[in-house]
């Protein structure tokens, strides 16, 4: 007699996802709020320099899962892909932990990064989308928690690395990001069961050993083509421009040749898509733009009712994201299921529009804290406030960008098109780049009465591009209620098609 394993819960299977995601987020954003500052005051770049390396560093870094999700969903398999992109990162912020006053061995370590994460991000939430595959209010559900993850692990160490850098240096809390990712991995090797059932048809077949070599080769290929790009800025921005060509390229390509009833679903993808690139330009000013005011016009003692709690590091200000995230979370999440489970769940359209609208609040925040400056410097409780709005436009609008690709794209499409949304995400990454360019500060300038200025009209004019961002949402409201609804009818006559040729049969 046979005895059969008992079924996986997804919830098990859910845990595991979201817990190696939480520790790869970890060192990731352990080094994300550090490098531009590193560059600034280590490495001796100009504000210009830097946000610009930066800027091409994570639109590459974005762009990379675009390649990724293709070999998780037709090479080497989703699971196996993720596990060796988490290994390869971890080698990444090691090598940012070798003291070295070599700029292209800085690069290089960034581009190990970079292969690294193309080949875990597509697939870690393609694994998450195949879990709950099939059931819209629970995938927004799961996505908005999985965006936890992500905040998880940012906000411990974004609060612990920039401590770690103030006390042992710099290279020291590189290498806690490296020491996080391995408790990533070991974790996920101890769970790795529950993801039995779960992955791509590579999954289920012995490893294909020629496969994996031409994978870490042209990897290897582009560590180095990536370092090449950081080095010099102009042919940054052609490949970011090319990338844009070819996301449109993309989404053509898979409109025309897709079937009738997916073609609703993929159009409505692709105006989301354009409203993600246009948020993720103010997400990048987290790292670069509202950092360098952190460092330079932020009064760094927080202070309640005149006694003074503590002391912020600049960098530790992006742990406010993350915080306030993870305070919301769960509140839109179960707010997300009730709506769902009562009918009356907001479209995805009607959340990107209210997320606009709370984003230009945050900035707004931003932008009046310089009538309230004492000698250049403002209060940090802008920064806390400012975060706050802020982070809800994030959950609202990048939270639900993966949702996205889960409810609208046919599963056949969906690590592939995961991977042209990270592109996509990768060009705005570099825009917002050079958006902050906007309040750089001359090498010059020191006083912060000058500087200050600088910094409050660029957040004043983001929080009227957010504006824009509020009213173009609520224009094409309407057309994406109509693509949303031809989608669900021609996805339900597909099911109705094939009961109905199962029956006859």
């Amino acid at each position: 007699m046979t005895t059969q394993t008992p079924p996986v819960s997804q919830t098990r299977s859910f845990s595991t996802v979201f817990l190696i995601e939480m520790w790869e987020r970890f060192g990731y954003y352990g080094m994300a709020a550090l490098l531009v500052l590193f560059m600034v005051q280590k490495v001796g770049f100009s504000d210009d320099q830097a946000n610009l390396v930066w800027g091409a560093f994570t639109a590459l870094v974005y762009a990379a899962p675009a390649i990724g999700g293709w070999i998780g969903d037709k090479v080497l398999g989703t699971r196996r892909t993720m596990t060796i992109g988490a290994a390869i990162m971890t080698v990444g912020y090691a090598l940012l932990a070798v003291p070295s006053d070599s700029l292209y061995f800085l690069y290089c370590a960034m581009g190990v990064i970079v292969v690294g994460n193309g080949l875990f991000k597509a697939n870690a939430g393609n694994l998450v989308r195949r879990i709950y595959d099939g059931n819209d209010a629970k995938i927004d559900s799961a996505f908005t928690i999985y965006y936890m993850a992500v905040n998880i692990g940012s906000t411990v160490s974004m609060l612990l690395t920039p401590w770690i850098k103030e006390h042992w240096g710099w290279h020291a809390a590189f290498a806690v990001c490296s020491a996080g990712l391995v408790l990533g991995l070991l974790n996920y090797l101890l769970m790795r069961r529950t993801l039995a059932a779960v992955g791509s048809q590579p999954d289920d077949a012995p490893v294909r050993w020629g496969r994996l070599g031409a994978v870490l080769g042209v990897g290897a290929l582009t560590l180095f083509a990536v370092a090449f790009v950081l080095q010099h800025q102009q042919i940054g921005r052609w490949c970011v421009y090319g990338a844009g060509l070819a996301i449109l390229a993309i989404f053509a390509y898979m409109i025309l040749k897709s079937e009738r009833s997916e073609r609703a679903g993929l159009i409505a993808v692709l105006i989301l898509t354009a409203q993600t690139i246009l948020f993720f330009i103010f997400y990048q000013q987290m790292s670069t733009s509202l950092t360098l005011f952190a460092l330079r016009n932020v009064d760094w003692n927080q202070s309640l009712l005149g006694l003074n709690l503590f002391t912020w590091q600049p960098a530790q200000y992006q742990a406010l994201n993350p915080i306030w995230i993870m305070l919301l979370s769960p509140l839109l999440a179960l707010t997300y299921t009730r709506l769902g489970r009562n009918g009356r769940d907001l479209p995805i359209a009607g959340k990107f529009a209210i997320g606009f609208a709370v984003v230009a609040i945050g900035f707004f925040i931003y932008g009046i804290s310089g009538r309230f400056a004492v000698d250049g410097k403002v209060s940090s409780w802008f920064m806390i406030w400012g975060y706050g709005f802020y982070s809800l436009g994030e959950l609202l609008v990048s939270g639900l960008g993966l949702a996205m690709i889960a409810r609208y794209v046919p599963a056949r499409m969906g690590g592939f098109m995961m991977g042209a949304y990270y592109v996509a995400t990768g060009i705005s990454q570099y825009l917002g780049s050079v958006v902050a360019n906007y309040a750089s500060v001359p090498e010059n300038v020191a006083d912060p009465l000058q500087t200050l200025p600088l910094y409050t009209d660029l957040f004043n004019r983001l929080g009227w591009l957010a504006v824009g961002g509020l009213a173009l949402a609520v224009v094409l409201l309407p057309l994406m209620k109509n693509l949303s609804n031809a989608h669900v009818a021609h996805g339900a006559a597909a099911v109705g098609a094939l009961r109905t040729a199962a029956a006859e049969e």
